[in-house]
Order: structure tokens, then sequence, then C-alpha cells
């Protein structure tokens, strides 16, 4: 099936195809609006009708890909687009970082740190967010806001894949998901005296991309009730701790157990794998 016959036969109506990029379109049903969206690659596409459809749906090419010449000028137009994107975001990011102030923040407070003090941004709108820098190769490309509420949000264009927050780096390699959950691991592993090096990578798929990239190390996975957390720990190929309760990431079982079971809890999981964590040491 063509990839236009697939768009129609999910209601989208497509008058001539934009490669590389999400484009909106018009619907059988929604004809006057764009109540639909798909994302072409020449081999593979997606695409979406919001009126029936909770996530897009995906076609692959059962024939040769042979790329026109239209198409080659739509991939590097997006490949430049892409790259102007990440040197805006990676500039903003620093200059954000450039006013912001070390203090406490209530969404620490909310997750158990109300000692802790972080990068605070006072934005023109009067609102105090928490920035979290995020690094590849020592680079700052973007940076994490958590506001009040807990709302997070990345900076339009940046590119995130790779790109993690690291915790000291003098010991054993630990991957997770979100700052809670880092801050967390950081408390147990100084009360357990065992040196740490945790990587919190913003999103599960960034947490298995970040984790292949070492020859050992655990990760700390979140039990989410889709089960995406448990999935991608195993995909990643490394022990991975998971919390006994379903919904809950580290930070939440830190707060419900204490410090002093979470911490015993890790230590054993880090002493039971002590053969694949050859950096594993006290402080």
């Amino acid at each position: 099936m063509m990839f236009e016959d697939f768009a129609k036969a999910h209601g989208l109506i497509i008058r001539g195809i934009t490669s590389h990029r999400w484009v909106a379109t018009p619907t059988t049903d929604h004809p006057h609006s764009k109540n639909g969206r798909y994302k072409f690659m020449g081999d593979v596409g997606w695409v979406q009708n919001w009126a029936t459809m909770d996530k897009p749906s995906i076609w692959k090419t059962d024939q040769k890909f042979v790329p026109s010449q239209q198409f080659k000028q739509d991939q590097d137009r997006a490949i430049r687009e892409r790259m102007e994107l990440a040197e805006k975001a990676s500039a903003k990011a620093g200059w954000i970082m450039h006013q912001t102030e070390l203090m406490s923040h209530p969404y620490l407070v909310k997750k158990g740190f109300p000692e802790e003090r972080m990068a605070v941004w006072n934005t023109p709108e009067g609102e105090g967010r928490l920035v979290i820098p995020m690094r590849r190769n020592n680079k700052i490309v973007g940076c994490q806001l958590i506001n009040e509420e807990g709302e997070k949000k990345f900076l339009y264009g940046q590119t995130s894949k790779g790109a993690t927050l690291t915790l000291d780096a003098k010991g054993v390699p630990i991957f997770c998901e979100g700052l809670a959950t880092g801050l967390s691991i950081q408390a147990v592993m100084r009360s357990n005296k065992m040196r740490y090096s945790i990587h919190v990578c913003f999103s599960a798929g960034n947490m298995k991309e970040v984790a292949r990239e070492f020859s050992h190390g655990i990760i700390i996975a979140d039990h989410d009730n889709s089960g995406i957390g448990q999935r991608v720990a195993h995909e990643a190929g490394k022990p991975y701790w998971l919390s006994d309760t379903v919904g809950e990431d580290f930070n939440d079982y830190h707060i419900r157990v204490g410090l002093f079971k979470a911490s015993q809890s890790l230590k054993k999981f880090v002493v039971d794998h002590r053969d694949v964590l050859p950096s594993l040491s006290k402080i």
C-alpha cells in the first residue's frame, strides 16, 4: 500500500506530500479544518486523525524506495532546520542558566528535598522555574524547566537524545529517568557510603540510549502502569531495580519507605550485581 492510500484509509486528505516533518491536514470528517497530521520519511511514515485516533499509526513501505529530487531537497532542508533550532536551544539554555540563582524550589520540597539548592530561573512572567541543564559530550544542549506545580517542559528544538544531567562521576554508573529519582538515588548511595555516577536521562527512551553507551552499570527503572519503564530497562541489557509497587519510581519508593529501607534495598541490589560493576567501591 502506498503512503497516500494508507493516509486516505485513516481519513486524511493529502494534496501533495511534504516530507521530514509533521504536516497538519484536513480529514474527510473535518474537511474545512486541519484535524489530521502526517509525517513521511520515505520508507516509513505516520498518520493520525485526531477525531478517531489517540496515537499515530505507522506505515512501512513494501517496495524499494527511490527518493525523488524533491524528497532529497526536503531532507536537506529539514536537517538544516534541525541544526539551526538545536543551536538556538543550546544558546538559550546557556542564557537561562546565567539568569538563575541557587535556591530551594517547591518541586524539590514536594519530592522530599527541602534543603536542596538548585538553579532557579525567575522568568519574565514572574514564575520561578527549576532549571535542569542537559549536556552531551560536556556541551549544554538544552534544559528541562519545572514549574511550582511540577509541570515539565523542554526548550523548543533542543536535541535531547543522549543528553543527561550527571550527579558526581566517580563510581557505579546508575541510569534513571527523572531528577527526583536521581536525587533519591544520590541520598541513598551517600547513606550507603558507595561511590556513584548518576545519569538522569529525562525519559525512558533516552535512558536506553545513554545506558547502551556504557559497558556496565545499573538502571533504576520507573514502575509505570504502562510497563514502559520496565520494558525499556530490559531492552537496555543491564540489571535494573524496580519498585514492588506499580506506579512508583524510586523517589516515590524512597518517600514511602524512608531512607533506611530504601538504602538497604538499593545496597542489596548493587551488591547482588557486583560481578558486573567493576567500579563498585566505598567512599
